[in-house]
């Protein structure tokens, strides 16, 4: 997939956008469904992100650029307008093929699981007839040892986790549940001290923190077991909890998820979750996410890609509701997926 999106000028933007938005819009949700990671993009520059081989195309990020306007491209000396059509012509059809290819790749991207973890249910089971908000991959191979420490973490604003908590409390997990909108929540206050609960069974512990996705611009010495802020990376809020490893983790992150997922590719933290249930979101392009709705899809599939990278499988997707993805109305698809991985490389 190509870093930078393809620009017309002024007069045909309007219609030829559109036009390429169609075409990048299937293999984008098909990959959200089905976890696609098939074309391949330049080796990134950072550092976490340089050892897998990820770019992440996102063109403008901060929101002062977004409003900035499309440059006309320059007219190649020679060529006819009649040309410049053809060769518009001639990119769509290859965008489209590359689409057509990305759907058969799909199909060898998910994880098929004999055994699942259903919502609410700590026992393992055959893969239900209907289909679940999530499931958990329960193979022997994916699930902590019995003898060994399990964690579980939750952010959620909305009480949609009640399930999730159900779950990994019926498994025994060391579970730590995280809403900054939560007066209850351990410590009573913002930047409250994070404290694990090992040995307390059916506990959870409640931290009124969030996830961050911008690394502080001066970085602190953290202790462990206080971070000092209400918004910290998944990296920090490990490393405060004494965690190496989350073996569960729901997230819910209304529309933060992008820049989110995006930082623990970069920071290689999401090696070390072995299992993701969390909620994508398509009405817009995300916080911090800008560009045109082409450079935005790209972007969107530029983070499939580090999934992939970082061992994770699809095991099951859910559809929510609405059927508007970059503010426009599309037909068949859905405004949000909440989707399941398993990581095969732990």
């Amino acid at each position: 997939m190509r870093a930078c999106a393809l620009r017309w000028g002024r007069g045909g933007l309007s219609l030829r956008s559109g036009v390429l938005l169609l075409i990048l819009i299937p293999p984008v949700l098909l990959a959200l469904q089905l976890l696609v990671v098939g074309p391949r993009l330049p080796r990134g520059a950072r550092a976490g992100a340089e050892e897998q081989g990820i770019a992440f195309s996102v063109i403008s990020i901060e929101p002062e650029r977004n409003s900035r306007q499309q440059e006309s491209p320059s007219r190649r000396p020679g060529l006819k307008e009649e040309e410049e059509e053809v060769e518009v012509e001639d990119a769509e059809r290859r965008e489209e093929a590359r689409a057509y290819e990305d759907e058969n790749e799909m199909h060898s991207r998910q994880l098929n699981c004999s055994r699942v973890l259903s919502p609410g249910q700590a026992q393992a089971s055959q893969p239900p007839a209907d289909s679940p908000h999530w499931l958990l991959c329960a193979e022997d191979w994916l699930l902590p040892a019995a003898d060994g420490l399990c964690v579980a973490y939750s952010f959620s604003m909305d009480g949609g986790d009640a399930d999730f908590l159900k779950t990994v409390l019926g498994l025994g997990c060391e579970v730590h549940s995280f809403d900054p909108s939560n007066s209850n929540a351990s410590g009573g206050h913002l930047g409250n001290s994070l404290a694990n609960n090992h040995g307390n069974g059916g506990v959870v512990s409640q931290h009124k923190m969030w996830l961050e996705w911008r690394a502080p611009r001066k970085r602190k010495q953290k202790t462990r077991g206080n971070l000092g802020s209400v918004s910290q990376t998944l990296a920090d809020i490990m490393a405060a909890l004494g965690h190496h490893t989350v073996h569960f983790l729901y997230a819910d992150l209304l529309s933060a998820e992008w820049r989110v997922f995006q930082n623990l590719i970069e920071l290689g933290t999401l090696q070390s979750v072995h299992h993701l249930v969390a909620t994508v979101h398509l009405q817009w392009a995300g916080f911090e996410v800008g560009g045109t709705n082409e450079e935005v899809l790209r972007y969107w599939f530029s983070v499939l890609l580090g999934f992939q990278a970082s061992g994770l499988k699809l095991v099951h997707s859910f559809a929510g509701e609405g059927h508007s993805v970059l503010k426009q109305t599309v037909a068949n698809v859905h405004s949000s997926y909440t989707l399941s991985w398993a990581n095969t490389r732990r």
